[in-house]
Protein backbone atom coordinates (compact mmCIF):
# COMPACT_ATOMS: atom_id res chain seq x y z
CA UNK A 1 0.00 0.00 0.00
CA UNK A 2 1.38 3.21 -0.84
CA UNK A 3 2.25 6.09 1.35
CA UNK A 4 1.19 9.53 -0.33
CA UNK A 5 1.34 12.91 0.78
CA UNK A 6 -1.25 15.63 1.54
CA UNK A 7 -0.66 16.61 -2.05
CA UNK A 8 -0.94 13.59 -3.83
CA UNK A 9 -4.16 12.33 -1.37
CA UNK A 10 -5.61 15.76 -3.11
CA UNK A 11 -4.82 14.46 -6.83
CA UNK A 12 -6.19 11.14 -6.22
CA UNK A 13 -9.09 12.49 -5.04
CA UNK A 14 -9.78 14.83 -7.96
CA UNK A 15 -8.24 11.97 -10.92
CA UNK A 16 -10.68 9.50 -9.00
CA UNK A 17 -13.65 11.56 -9.89
CA UNK A 18 -12.44 13.05 -12.95
CA UNK A 19 -10.64 10.19 -14.73
CA UNK A 20 -12.30 7.23 -13.11
CA UNK A 21 -15.79 8.57 -12.84
CA UNK A 22 -16.31 8.46 -9.19
CA UNK A 23 -18.29 11.31 -8.02
CA UNK A 24 -16.87 12.83 -5.42
CA UNK A 25 -20.14 12.79 -2.81
CA UNK A 26 -19.81 9.28 -3.17
CA UNK A 27 -16.38 9.57 -1.51
CA UNK A 28 -17.47 11.49 1.08
CA UNK A 29 -20.61 9.46 1.53
CA UNK A 30 -18.41 6.25 1.32
CA UNK A 31 -15.75 7.89 3.90
CA UNK A 32 -18.55 9.12 6.54
CA UNK A 33 -19.82 5.27 6.28
CA UNK A 34 -16.33 3.86 6.92
CA UNK A 35 -16.66 6.19 10.20
CA UNK A 36 -19.76 5.22 11.50
CA UNK A 37 -19.13 1.59 11.26
CA UNK A 38 -15.45 2.01 12.69
CA UNK A 39 -17.90 3.45 15.96
CA UNK A 40 -20.37 1.42 15.79
CA UNK A 41 -17.70 -1.73 15.65
CA UNK A 42 -15.11 -0.88 17.69
CA UNK A 43 -17.00 0.87 20.62
CA UNK A 44 -20.43 -0.16 20.20
CA UNK A 45 -21.43 0.91 24.22
CA UNK A 46 -20.80 4.55 23.20
CA UNK A 47 -24.78 6.12 23.24
CA UNK A 48 -24.74 9.63 23.17
CA UNK A 49 -21.82 10.76 20.18
CA UNK A 50 -21.45 13.94 19.71
CA UNK A 51 -19.83 15.02 15.99
CA UNK A 52 -17.61 17.93 16.07
CA UNK A 53 -17.50 19.69 12.37
CA UNK A 54 -15.65 22.35 10.73
CA UNK A 55 -16.86 23.84 7.32
CA UNK A 56 -14.43 21.45 5.21
CA UNK A 57 -14.79 18.48 3.37
CA UNK A 58 -14.17 16.92 7.15
CA UNK A 59 -16.68 18.04 8.14
CA UNK A 60 -19.05 17.16 5.32
CA UNK A 61 -17.10 13.75 6.23
CA UNK A 62 -18.40 14.41 9.60
CA UNK A 63 -22.39 15.25 8.24
CA UNK A 64 -22.55 11.59 6.96
CA UNK A 65 -20.90 10.02 10.23
CA UNK A 66 -23.18 11.55 12.26
CA UNK A 67 -26.81 10.61 9.87
CA UNK A 68 -25.51 7.05 10.05
CA UNK A 69 -25.25 6.89 13.29
CA UNK A 70 -27.97 8.07 14.20
CA UNK A 71 -29.98 5.47 11.48
CA UNK A 72 -28.89 3.14 14.13
CA UNK A 73 -30.64 4.81 17.23
CA UNK A 74 -27.63 6.70 18.78
CA UNK A 75 -28.43 9.70 20.36
CA UNK A 76 -25.65 12.19 17.85
CA UNK A 77 -25.18 15.48 18.54
CA UNK A 78 -23.48 17.60 15.44
CA UNK A 79 -21.51 20.36 16.71
CA UNK A 80 -20.94 22.79 13.76
CA UNK A 81 -17.77 25.30 14.08
CA UNK A 82 -19.26 27.93 11.34
CA UNK A 83 -22.09 29.41 10.04
CA UNK A 84 -23.86 26.59 7.65
CA UNK A 85 -24.16 29.69 4.75
CA UNK A 86 -19.55 29.34 4.97
CA UNK A 87 -20.14 25.43 3.90
CA UNK A 88 -19.75 24.61 0.23
CA UNK A 89 -19.86 22.06 -2.65
CA UNK A 90 -20.40 18.21 -0.69
CA UNK A 91 -20.13 19.49 2.73
CA UNK A 92 -22.96 21.72 1.71
CA UNK A 93 -24.81 18.96 -0.23
CA UNK A 94 -24.00 16.48 3.27
CA UNK A 95 -25.32 18.94 5.59
CA UNK A 96 -28.84 19.45 3.97
CA UNK A 97 -29.08 15.53 3.83
CA UNK A 98 -28.29 15.46 7.36
CA UNK A 99 -30.97 18.00 8.66
CA UNK A 100 -33.42 17.93 5.37
CA UNK A 101 -37.13 16.83 7.16
CA UNK A 102 -36.93 13.50 4.19
CA UNK A 103 -34.25 12.43 5.41
CA UNK A 104 -35.17 9.35 7.56
CA UNK A 105 -37.35 7.78 9.11
CA UNK A 106 -35.29 8.43 12.35
CA UNK A 107 -35.20 11.98 12.23
CA UNK A 108 -37.04 12.80 15.24
CA UNK A 109 -33.71 11.19 17.30
CA UNK A 110 -31.77 13.94 15.48
CA UNK A 111 -31.26 17.30 17.46
CA UNK A 112 -30.59 20.45 15.29
CA UNK A 113 -26.90 20.77 14.57
CA UNK A 114 -25.52 23.30 17.36
CA UNK A 115 -24.14 26.26 15.80
CA UNK A 116 -21.06 27.67 16.91
CA UNK A 117 -19.23 30.91 15.54
CA UNK A 118 -17.14 32.15 18.42
CA UNK A 119 -15.66 30.94 21.06
CA UNK A 120 -17.43 32.42 23.76
CA UNK A 121 -20.35 30.36 22.32
CA UNK A 122 -18.48 27.59 23.26
CA UNK A 123 -18.90 27.91 26.58
CA UNK A 124 -22.26 27.54 26.50
CA UNK A 125 -24.48 24.55 28.07
CA UNK A 126 -25.56 23.04 25.03
CA UNK A 127 -22.03 23.06 23.75
CA UNK A 128 -20.66 21.67 27.32
CA UNK A 129 -23.79 18.75 27.05
CA UNK A 130 -21.78 17.71 23.72
CA UNK A 131 -18.89 17.83 24.96
CA UNK A 132 -19.85 15.67 27.78
CA UNK A 133 -21.18 12.85 25.51
CA UNK A 134 -19.84 9.13 25.23
CA UNK A 135 -17.85 9.76 22.08
CA UNK A 136 -16.89 12.61 19.75
CA UNK A 137 -15.59 12.01 16.26
CA UNK A 138 -13.59 14.72 15.53
CA UNK A 139 -14.18 16.18 11.64
CA UNK A 140 -12.70 19.65 12.36
CA UNK A 141 -9.83 19.67 10.26
CA UNK A 142 -8.27 16.72 7.67
CA UNK A 143 -5.07 16.38 5.90
CA UNK A 144 -5.40 19.67 3.63
CA UNK A 145 -5.04 21.71 6.60
CA UNK A 146 -2.22 23.85 6.45
CA UNK A 147 -1.06 25.95 9.97
CA UNK A 148 -2.26 28.32 12.02
CA UNK A 149 -5.59 26.46 13.52
CA UNK A 150 -7.84 29.48 13.91
CA UNK A 151 -8.53 30.47 17.34
CA UNK A 152 -12.21 28.92 16.99
CA UNK A 153 -10.90 25.99 15.95
CA UNK A 154 -8.19 25.61 18.82
CA UNK A 155 -10.84 26.19 21.10
CA UNK A 156 -12.69 23.50 19.54
CA UNK A 157 -10.09 21.42 20.08
CA UNK A 158 -8.98 22.18 23.69
CA UNK A 159 -12.10 21.29 24.31
CA UNK A 160 -11.90 17.31 22.89
CA UNK A 161 -9.01 17.09 24.93
CA UNK A 162 -10.29 18.52 27.94
CA UNK A 163 -13.04 15.61 27.76
CA UNK A 164 -13.34 12.47 29.10
CA UNK A 165 -15.09 10.56 25.99
CA UNK A 166 -13.47 8.72 23.48
CA UNK A 167 -12.20 10.79 20.53
CA UNK A 168 -12.30 9.00 16.91
CA UNK A 169 -10.66 11.42 14.12
CA UNK A 170 -11.90 12.06 11.11
CA UNK A 171 -8.82 11.56 8.40
CA UNK A 172 -6.18 12.79 10.49
CA UNK A 173 -6.39 14.20 14.21
CA UNK A 174 -7.44 17.99 13.71
CA UNK A 175 -4.18 20.69 13.51
CA UNK A 176 -1.66 17.43 12.83
CA UNK A 177 0.47 18.00 9.70
CA UNK A 178 -0.12 14.97 7.69
CA UNK A 179 2.96 14.78 5.68
CA UNK A 180 5.39 15.14 9.35
CA UNK A 181 7.58 11.77 9.52
CA UNK A 182 8.26 12.42 13.08
CA UNK A 183 6.35 12.76 16.51
CA UNK A 184 4.95 16.64 16.55
CA UNK A 185 5.45 18.65 19.45
CA UNK A 186 1.64 18.89 19.67
CA UNK A 187 -0.75 20.04 22.73
CA UNK A 188 -2.86 17.11 22.74
CA UNK A 189 0.19 15.01 24.34
CA UNK A 190 1.90 17.50 26.25
CA UNK A 191 -0.23 19.23 28.24
CA UNK A 192 -2.94 19.75 30.45
CA UNK A 193 -6.08 21.98 29.70
CA UNK A 194 -4.87 24.80 32.08
CA UNK A 195 -0.70 24.43 31.09
CA UNK A 196 1.15 27.16 28.80
CA UNK A 197 1.64 25.70 25.36
CA UNK A 198 5.45 25.48 24.56
CA UNK A 199 6.16 28.18 21.66
CA UNK A 200 6.93 25.41 18.89
CA UNK A 201 3.85 23.58 20.01
CA UNK A 202 1.28 22.86 17.87
CA UNK A 203 -2.47 22.75 18.09
CA UNK A 204 -3.70 18.89 18.19
CA UNK A 205 -6.55 16.87 18.95
CA UNK A 206 -5.87 14.18 20.92
CA UNK A 207 -6.88 11.00 19.41
CA UNK A 208 -7.78 7.27 21.01
CA UNK A 209 -8.24 6.17 16.78
CA UNK A 210 -8.16 7.40 13.35
CA UNK A 211 -9.85 6.73 10.66
CA UNK A 212 -8.47 7.66 7.53
CA UNK A 213 -9.23 6.70 3.44
CA UNK A 214 -7.53 5.23 0.59
CA UNK A 215 -3.74 5.52 1.46
CA UNK A 216 -2.08 6.69 4.43
CA UNK A 217 -0.21 10.06 4.81
CA UNK A 218 3.55 9.89 6.29
CA UNK A 219 2.04 11.29 9.62
CA UNK A 220 -0.58 8.09 9.99
CA UNK A 221 2.56 5.82 9.62
CA UNK A 222 5.10 7.72 11.68
CA UNK A 223 4.03 10.87 13.99
CA UNK A 224 2.03 8.66 16.64
CA UNK A 225 -0.89 9.98 16.20
CA UNK A 226 -2.99 8.11 18.40
CA UNK A 227 -3.48 5.74 21.38
CA UNK A 228 -5.00 3.11 19.34
CA UNK A 229 -5.49 1.99 15.68
CA UNK A 230 -5.58 4.31 12.44
CA UNK A 231 -7.57 2.22 9.58
CA UNK A 232 -7.15 2.92 6.24
CA UNK A 233 -10.64 2.69 4.73
CA UNK A 234 -11.12 2.23 0.59
CA UNK A 235 -13.90 4.27 -0.08
CA UNK A 236 -13.38 4.10 -3.92
CA UNK A 237 -10.46 4.98 -5.70
CA UNK A 238 -8.98 2.58 -8.22
CA UNK A 239 -5.76 1.29 -7.76
CA UNK A 240 -4.54 3.25 -10.84
CA UNK A 241 -5.12 6.59 -9.28
CA UNK A 242 -2.55 6.18 -6.25
CA UNK A 243 0.15 7.51 -7.14
CA UNK A 244 3.01 8.42 -5.18
CA UNK A 245 6.47 10.06 -5.48
CA UNK A 246 7.54 9.04 -1.87
CA UNK A 247 8.89 5.97 -2.66
CA UNK A 248 7.54 4.58 0.45
CA UNK A 249 5.44 1.26 0.84
CA UNK A 250 2.96 0.32 4.16
CA UNK A 251 3.16 -3.48 4.32
CA UNK A 252 -0.54 -5.03 4.37
CA UNK A 253 -1.89 -8.19 4.09
CA UNK A 254 -2.62 -7.64 0.12
CA UNK A 255 0.51 -7.47 -0.85
CA UNK A 256 1.46 -10.90 -0.09
CA UNK A 257 -1.69 -13.04 -1.02
CA UNK A 258 0.69 -14.28 -4.04
CA UNK A 259 3.28 -15.57 -1.44
CA UNK A 260 0.70 -17.40 0.45
CA UNK A 261 -1.64 -19.33 -2.14
CA UNK A 262 -2.29 -22.77 -1.33
CA UNK A 263 -0.06 -25.48 -1.93
CA UNK A 264 0.49 -27.81 -4.77
CA UNK A 265 -0.88 -31.09 -3.85
CA UNK A 266 2.45 -32.91 -5.60
CA UNK A 267 4.68 -31.02 -3.53
CA UNK A 268 7.20 -32.02 -1.47
CA UNK A 269 9.76 -30.64 0.57
CA UNK A 270 12.41 -29.99 -1.91
CA UNK A 271 9.63 -27.32 -3.50
CA UNK A 272 10.18 -25.34 -0.81
CA UNK A 273 13.97 -24.70 -0.32
CA UNK A 274 16.71 -25.48 2.30
CA UNK A 275 17.79 -22.82 4.53
CA UNK A 276 21.10 -22.78 5.77
CA UNK A 277 22.23 -21.19 8.81
CA UNK A 278 25.68 -20.68 10.14
CA UNK A 279 26.16 -19.16 13.60
CA UNK A 280 26.04 -20.49 16.94
CA UNK A 281 29.37 -20.20 19.95
CA UNK A 282 29.67 -21.69 23.30
CA UNK A 283 27.22 -20.15 25.49
CA UNK A 284 24.95 -19.01 22.64
CA UNK A 285 23.77 -22.13 21.10
CA UNK A 286 20.40 -20.88 21.23
CA UNK A 287 20.09 -17.96 18.97
CA UNK A 288 20.96 -20.19 15.21
CA UNK A 289 18.81 -23.06 16.58
CA UNK A 290 15.84 -20.56 16.84
CA UNK A 291 16.39 -19.36 13.48
CA UNK A 292 16.52 -22.32 12.07
CA UNK A 293 13.01 -23.83 12.99
CA UNK A 294 11.69 -20.30 12.24
CA UNK A 295 12.70 -21.36 8.97
CA UNK A 296 10.90 -24.52 9.54
CA UNK A 297 7.61 -22.68 11.42
CA UNK A 298 8.12 -19.88 7.99
CA UNK A 299 7.56 -22.79 5.39
CA UNK A 300 10.84 -23.88 4.57
CA UNK A 301 11.34 -27.75 3.43
CA UNK A 302 14.77 -28.03 5.37
CA UNK A 303 16.51 -26.60 7.72
CA UNK A 304 20.03 -27.11 8.37
CA UNK A 305 22.29 -25.45 11.45
CA UNK A 306 26.19 -25.43 11.05
CA UNK A 307 27.37 -24.67 14.18
CA UNK A 308 30.85 -25.49 16.37
CA UNK A 309 31.05 -29.00 16.83
CA UNK A 310 30.99 -28.62 20.82
CA UNK A 311 27.47 -26.67 20.73
CA UNK A 312 26.05 -28.80 18.61
CA UNK A 313 24.42 -31.39 20.34
CA UNK A 314 22.67 -28.64 22.27
CA UNK A 315 21.20 -26.90 18.73
CA UNK A 316 20.37 -30.71 17.76
CA UNK A 317 18.17 -31.34 20.67
CA UNK A 318 16.20 -27.99 20.10
CA UNK A 319 13.63 -29.31 17.68
CA UNK A 320 14.39 -33.12 15.93
CA UNK A 321 13.19 -31.43 12.72
CA UNK A 322 16.62 -29.35 12.72
CA UNK A 323 19.29 -30.89 10.57
CA UNK A 324 22.98 -29.99 11.77
CA UNK A 325 26.42 -29.96 10.25
CA UNK A 326 29.48 -29.75 12.64
CA UNK A 327 32.74 -26.65 12.36
CA UNK A 328 35.83 -26.63 13.08
CA UNK A 329 35.83 -24.49 16.04
CA UNK A 330 38.26 -22.03 17.95
CA UNK A 331 40.01 -22.56 21.52
CA UNK A 332 36.78 -20.40 23.09
CA UNK A 333 34.28 -22.22 21.20
CA UNK A 334 33.69 -19.88 18.09
CA UNK A 335 34.04 -20.95 14.39
CA UNK A 336 37.57 -21.45 13.41
CA UNK A 337 38.73 -20.35 10.05
CA UNK A 338 39.88 -24.46 9.06
CA UNK A 339 36.23 -24.61 8.67
CA UNK A 340 36.37 -22.52 5.50
CA UNK A 341 39.80 -24.25 4.66
CA UNK A 342 38.15 -27.02 4.37
CA UNK A 343 36.74 -26.27 0.74
CA UNK A 344 36.20 -28.34 -2.26
CA UNK A 345 38.15 -25.26 -4.17
CA UNK A 346 41.21 -25.30 -1.88
CA UNK A 347 42.61 -29.04 -1.96
CA UNK A 348 45.62 -28.04 -0.53
CA UNK A 349 44.22 -26.39 2.54
CA UNK A 350 41.37 -29.55 2.43
CA UNK A 351 44.85 -32.05 2.62
CA UNK A 352 46.14 -29.99 5.94
CA UNK A 353 42.86 -29.46 7.58
CA UNK A 354 41.29 -32.10 10.46
CA UNK A 355 38.51 -33.32 8.93
CA UNK A 356 36.31 -33.16 11.61
CA UNK A 357 33.29 -32.10 9.95
CA UNK A 358 31.82 -34.21 6.98
CA UNK A 359 31.28 -31.78 4.34
CA UNK A 360 33.84 -29.06 2.80
CA UNK A 361 32.33 -25.32 2.79
CA UNK A 362 31.15 -24.89 -1.16
CA UNK A 363 29.16 -28.33 -0.91
CA UNK A 364 27.56 -27.50 2.70
CA UNK A 365 26.55 -24.09 0.64
CA UNK A 366 25.30 -25.47 -2.40
CA UNK A 367 21.82 -24.55 -3.23
CA UNK A 368 20.78 -23.09 -0.08
CA UNK A 369 19.82 -20.30 1.43
CA UNK A 370 22.09 -18.82 3.42
CA UNK A 371 21.53 -17.03 7.06
CA UNK A 372 24.76 -16.17 9.20
CA UNK A 373 25.21 -14.65 12.19
CA UNK A 374 22.82 -15.66 15.33
CA UNK A 375 24.91 -16.30 17.82
CA UNK A 376 28.14 -16.53 16.20
CA UNK A 377 30.22 -14.13 18.58
CA UNK A 378 33.04 -10.91 17.60
CA UNK A 379 35.54 -12.79 18.20
CA UNK A 380 37.96 -12.05 15.46
CA UNK A 381 39.00 -15.03 13.52
CA UNK A 382 35.17 -16.20 13.45
CA UNK A 383 34.88 -12.63 11.85
CA UNK A 384 37.53 -13.60 8.81
CA UNK A 385 35.29 -16.58 8.70
CA UNK A 386 32.14 -14.31 8.29
CA UNK A 387 33.72 -12.09 5.38
CA UNK A 388 35.30 -14.72 3.63
CA UNK A 389 31.91 -17.00 3.56
CA UNK A 390 29.66 -13.56 2.06
CA UNK A 391 32.90 -13.00 -0.39
CA UNK A 392 32.24 -16.52 -1.86
CA UNK A 393 28.56 -16.05 -1.88
CA UNK A 394 28.34 -12.28 -3.34
CA UNK A 395 31.71 -11.80 -4.91
CA UNK A 396 31.03 -13.01 -8.53
CA UNK A 397 27.93 -14.26 -10.38
CA UNK A 398 26.61 -17.46 -10.45
CA UNK A 399 23.55 -19.55 -11.47
CA UNK A 400 23.01 -20.03 -7.78
CA UNK A 401 20.93 -17.18 -6.93
CA UNK A 402 19.70 -18.23 -3.71
CA UNK A 403 19.91 -15.06 -0.83
CA UNK A 404 22.46 -14.21 1.71
CA UNK A 405 21.37 -12.88 5.20
CA UNK A 406 23.05 -11.65 7.22
CA UNK A 407 22.59 -10.84 11.30
CA UNK A 408 23.81 -10.16 14.34
CA UNK A 409 27.53 -10.75 15.03
CA UNK A 410 27.86 -10.99 11.25
CA UNK A 411 27.01 -7.40 10.79
CA UNK A 412 29.85 -6.31 13.27
CA UNK A 413 32.64 -8.16 11.50
CA UNK A 414 32.04 -5.82 8.34
CA UNK A 415 32.78 -2.80 11.29
CA UNK A 416 35.04 -0.44 9.08
CA UNK A 417 34.73 -2.93 6.04
CA UNK A 418 30.59 -2.25 4.85
CA UNK A 419 32.27 -1.90 1.26
CA UNK A 420 32.44 -5.54 1.49
CA UNK A 421 28.90 -5.80 1.58
CA UNK A 422 27.47 -5.78 -1.95
CA UNK A 423 24.05 -7.31 -3.28
CA UNK A 424 24.64 -6.97 -6.76
CA UNK A 425 25.45 -10.32 -7.75
CA UNK A 426 23.31 -12.29 -5.53
CA UNK A 427 20.22 -11.08 -3.22
CA UNK A 428 21.65 -9.57 0.15
CA UNK A 429 19.78 -8.66 3.00
CA UNK A 430 20.98 -7.28 6.25
CA UNK A 431 18.88 -6.57 9.64
CA UNK A 432 20.59 -4.50 11.28
CA UNK A 433 19.42 -3.05 14.78
CA UNK A 434 20.55 0.69 15.23
CA UNK A 435 24.03 -0.22 17.04
CA UNK A 436 24.95 -2.50 14.08
CA UNK A 437 23.64 0.02 11.76
CA UNK A 438 26.67 2.99 13.88
CA UNK A 439 29.16 0.50 13.44
CA UNK A 440 28.04 -0.25 9.91
CA UNK A 441 28.03 3.30 8.90
CA UNK A 442 30.33 5.24 11.27
CA UNK A 443 27.18 7.37 12.72
CA UNK A 444 26.10 7.83 15.42
CA UNK A 445 23.31 6.17 17.14
CA UNK A 446 21.30 8.91 17.64
CA UNK A 447 22.31 10.08 14.15
CA UNK A 448 20.58 6.87 13.08
CA UNK A 449 17.52 7.07 14.86
CA UNK A 450 17.16 10.78 13.75
CA UNK A 451 17.09 9.57 10.07
CA UNK A 452 16.48 6.08 10.10
CA UNK A 453 14.26 6.25 6.62
CA UNK A 454 17.25 8.11 4.74
CA UNK A 455 20.10 5.49 6.48
CA UNK A 456 18.37 2.39 5.33
CA UNK A 457 17.64 3.77 1.57
CA UNK A 458 21.20 5.13 1.54
CA UNK A 459 23.01 2.80 2.29
CA UNK A 460 20.72 0.31 0.48
CA UNK A 461 21.21 1.99 -2.85
CA UNK A 462 24.57 2.53 -2.44
CA UNK A 463 25.16 -1.79 -1.39
CA UNK A 464 22.19 -2.89 -3.39
CA UNK A 465 21.22 -4.44 -0.68
CA UNK A 466 17.83 -4.90 1.20
CA UNK A 467 18.47 -3.37 4.28
CA UNK A 468 15.92 -4.13 7.49
CA UNK A 469 16.72 -1.61 9.60
CA UNK A 470 14.55 -3.11 13.06
CA UNK A 471 12.96 -1.01 15.61
CA UNK A 472 9.63 0.66 15.68
CA UNK A 473 8.16 0.43 11.90
CA UNK A 474 11.08 -1.52 11.06
CA UNK A 475 11.85 -0.51 7.17
CA UNK A 476 12.68 -2.45 4.78
CA UNK A 477 14.39 -0.57 1.99
CA UNK A 478 15.06 -2.05 -1.46
CA UNK A 479 18.30 -1.38 -3.81
CA UNK A 480 16.47 0.87 -5.62
CA UNK A 481 15.60 3.18 -3.08
CA UNK A 482 11.76 1.95 -1.91
CA UNK A 483 10.93 1.30 1.30
CA UNK A 484 8.37 -0.48 3.14
CA UNK A 485 7.36 0.40 6.10
CA UNK A 486 5.99 -2.45 8.82
CA UNK A 487 3.14 -1.51 11.20
CA UNK A 488 3.33 -4.84 13.55
CA UNK A 489 5.02 -5.26 16.35
CA UNK A 490 5.27 -3.89 20.34
CA UNK A 491 7.31 -3.04 22.78
CA UNK A 492 7.44 -6.78 24.56
CA UNK A 493 9.59 -7.82 21.45
CA UNK A 494 12.26 -6.00 23.20
CA UNK A 495 14.18 -9.42 23.96
CA UNK A 496 16.80 -11.47 23.49
CA UNK A 497 16.15 -13.72 20.38
CA UNK A 498 13.76 -11.98 18.44
CA UNK A 499 15.71 -11.11 16.20
CA UNK A 500 17.06 -14.62 15.75
CA UNK A 501 13.97 -15.55 15.19
CA UNK A 502 13.34 -12.96 12.41
CA UNK A 503 16.39 -13.64 10.47
CA UNK A 504 15.09 -17.57 10.54
CA UNK A 505 11.28 -16.37 8.78
CA UNK A 506 13.29 -14.11 6.26
CA UNK A 507 15.31 -17.11 5.07
CA UNK A 508 12.37 -19.29 5.25
CA UNK A 509 9.83 -17.08 3.15
CA UNK A 510 13.17 -16.54 0.26
CA UNK A 511 13.81 -19.78 0.46
CA UNK A 512 10.25 -20.41 -0.38
CA UNK A 513 10.14 -17.79 -2.86
CA UNK A 514 13.29 -16.59 -4.50
CA UNK A 515 11.94 -14.71 -7.26
CA UNK A 516 10.22 -12.50 -5.20
CA UNK A 517 13.10 -11.78 -2.71
CA UNK A 518 12.01 -8.19 -1.59
CA UNK A 519 8.22 -9.25 -0.81
CA UNK A 520 9.28 -12.43 1.10
CA UNK A 521 11.44 -9.93 3.15
CA UNK A 522 8.79 -7.62 4.25
CA UNK A 523 6.22 -10.29 4.71
CA UNK A 524 8.53 -12.08 7.25
CA UNK A 525 8.73 -8.53 9.10
CA UNK A 526 5.33 -8.34 8.58
CA UNK A 527 4.83 -11.52 10.28
CA UNK A 528 6.90 -11.56 12.88
CA UNK A 529 5.61 -8.63 14.05
CA UNK A 530 2.03 -10.00 14.11
CA UNK A 531 3.53 -13.13 15.84
CA UNK A 532 4.70 -10.63 18.29
CA UNK A 533 1.31 -9.13 19.02
CA UNK A 534 -0.40 -11.81 19.53
CA UNK A 535 2.20 -13.34 21.68
CA UNK A 536 1.74 -9.65 23.79
CA UNK A 537 -2.21 -10.26 23.74
CA UNK A 538 -1.55 -13.73 25.47
CA UNK A 539 1.34 -12.98 27.41
CA UNK A 540 1.52 -9.07 28.16
CA UNK A 541 4.40 -7.28 26.96
CA UNK A 542 6.53 -8.05 30.23
CA UNK A 543 6.65 -11.84 29.72
CA UNK A 544 6.63 -12.08 26.06
CA UNK A 545 10.12 -14.30 25.16
CA UNK A 546 11.48 -14.71 21.85
CA UNK A 547 10.10 -18.49 21.50
CA UNK A 548 6.17 -17.33 21.68
CA UNK A 549 7.03 -15.86 18.61
CA UNK A 550 7.37 -19.53 17.06
CA UNK A 551 4.47 -20.72 18.90
CA UNK A 552 2.13 -17.82 17.64
CA UNK A 553 3.63 -17.64 14.16
CA UNK A 554 1.24 -20.05 12.16
CA UNK A 555 -1.73 -17.79 13.83
CA UNK A 556 -0.17 -14.80 12.83
CA UNK A 557 -0.19 -17.14 8.80
CA UNK A 558 -4.08 -17.70 9.62
CA UNK A 559 -5.06 -14.20 10.84
CA UNK A 560 -3.06 -12.44 7.50
CA UNK A 561 -5.26 -14.75 5.03
CA UNK A 562 -8.16 -14.27 6.48
CA UNK A 563 -8.44 -10.17 6.80
CA UNK A 564 -11.22 -8.81 5.47
CA UNK A 565 -10.71 -6.63 2.39
CA UNK A 566 -12.00 -2.71 2.53
CA UNK A 567 -9.67 -1.89 5.15
CA UNK A 568 -6.06 -1.76 6.58
CA UNK A 569 -5.34 -0.93 10.39
CA UNK A 570 -2.08 0.63 12.21
CA UNK A 571 -1.50 -0.14 15.66
CA UNK A 572 -0.04 2.96 17.62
Amino acid sequence: MKIVSAAEMREIDRATSERFGVASTTLMENAGSAVAHFVLSEYSQAERIAVVCGKGNNGGDGFVAARKLNETGRAVRVLLLCDPQELRGDAAAAFQNLVSPQRSSVKHRLKAPLIVRNTGELESPQASEIFASDLIVDAVLGTGFRPPVSPLYAAAIEKMNSASAVIVSVDIPSGADADAMHPQNAVASTLGPRDKPAEDATIQARADADVTFTAPRPAHVFAELTKGPTVIAFIGSPQEAIVSKLGLHLSSPSDFMSLLAPRAREANKGSYGHVLVIGGSLGKAGAPAMSGFAALRAGAGLATVATPKSVLATVASFHPELMTEPLAETEEGTIALAAILNSSTDNSAKENSSRDYPLPLDTLLERKTLAIGPGISRHQETAKVVREIVQRCTGKPDHDDTAVVLDADALNAFEGAADQLNGRNRALVITPHPGEMSRLTGLSIAEIQAGRLEVARNFATEHRAIVVLKGHRTLVAAPDGTVWVNPTGNPGMATGGTGDILTGIIAGLIAQHPRQVLEAVALAVYLHGLAGDLASEARGEESLVATDLLEFLPLAFKQIRSQRSGETRIHG
